[in-house]
């Protein structure tokens, strides 16, 4: 998982549309009064806190121990813990996720933990960024880093379709859904916030004038595609999936 460090504040001011937004993934994951419900990448848990009185019991799992404080201040359970490294054993009847399996870049190792976390029949919900993902943001930051001769890190993993049904079929999972969707989302703030909060990785070797810099030429870069009617916009496109654990034969 990359290294970029949350603030559940600056987060909220930046990106309160994610939790909203993914709001319509609950009715995928149809949530039962008996259930166990772990949630993967909970940030600060509006969407946990959500889930929580449709179960019996959730979970939430996170890698900032900043959003697992402020999940825990909603009243929340919630523990911090990497998703690479899950160490559940059929403990869950869903595994659900929202905006938050890209930022985990061994796939493969979160796919294996989330199967273990299930029970069979268990289901699996997820929503993350997929393939062409912020497309024109990521090609404008590359550009501009290259340009000036600056190595940097790409902590994002946003798969095809077919790519992530492969690895999802290959651990055993029963693929019920996937779809790869367009959503040209507004900013409830200036672009730069948004590079500020989400692009870290990328500016690791960037002091903050230099930064500041980049962050203009990019916007400046982006303003003919991004900038609608005085409005920033991020073009992001979206992989939602629902799989299920089968019963053991």
């Amino acid at each position: 998982m990359s290294e970029t460090k949350w603030d559940p504040v600056k987060y909220n001011q930046v990106a309160d549309f994610v939790a909203k937004l993914g709001e319509p993934l609950l009715n995928l994951l149809a949530p039962k009064l008996s259930d166990s419900i772990l949630d993967v990448g909970c940030g600060d848990g509006s969407l946990t806190e959500k889930i929580k009185p449709l179960c019996q019991h959730v979970l939430g799992i996170d890698a900032s121990a900043e959003m697992v404080l402020a999940a825990k201040a909603k009243g929340l359970n919630a523990l911090v813990k990497d998703a690479n490294d899950l160490d559940f054993n059929e403990q869950f009847d869903g595994v659900f996720s929202n905006a938050a399996l890209h930022w985990m870049t061994t796939p493969k190792a979160v796919i294996s933990g989330i199967y273990r976390s299930l029970k069979p029949q268990g289901r699996f919900v997820a929503e993350f960024g997929g393939f062409g993902n912020a497309g024109k943001i990521v090609d404008a930051l590359t550009t501009c880093l290259e340009r000036e001769g600056i190595l940097y890190q790409n902590p994002w993993y946003f798969p095809t379709a077919e790519a992530y049904s492969d690895l999802l079929v290959k651990q055993g999972f029963e693929l019920e859904y996937i779809d790869l969707f367009d959503r040209f989302t507004p900013l409830p703030e200036h672009l730069s916030e948004w590079l500020e909060a989400f692009g870290q990785a990328f500016f690791t070797n960037v002091d903050a004038k230099h930064k500041k810099h980049i962050i203009d030429e990019i916007t400046n870069l982006l303003k003919p595609d991004l900038l609608v009617n005085g409005q920033w916009h991020v073009d992001y496109v979206r992989l939602r999936v629902k799989a299920f654990k089968p019963q053991r034969r």
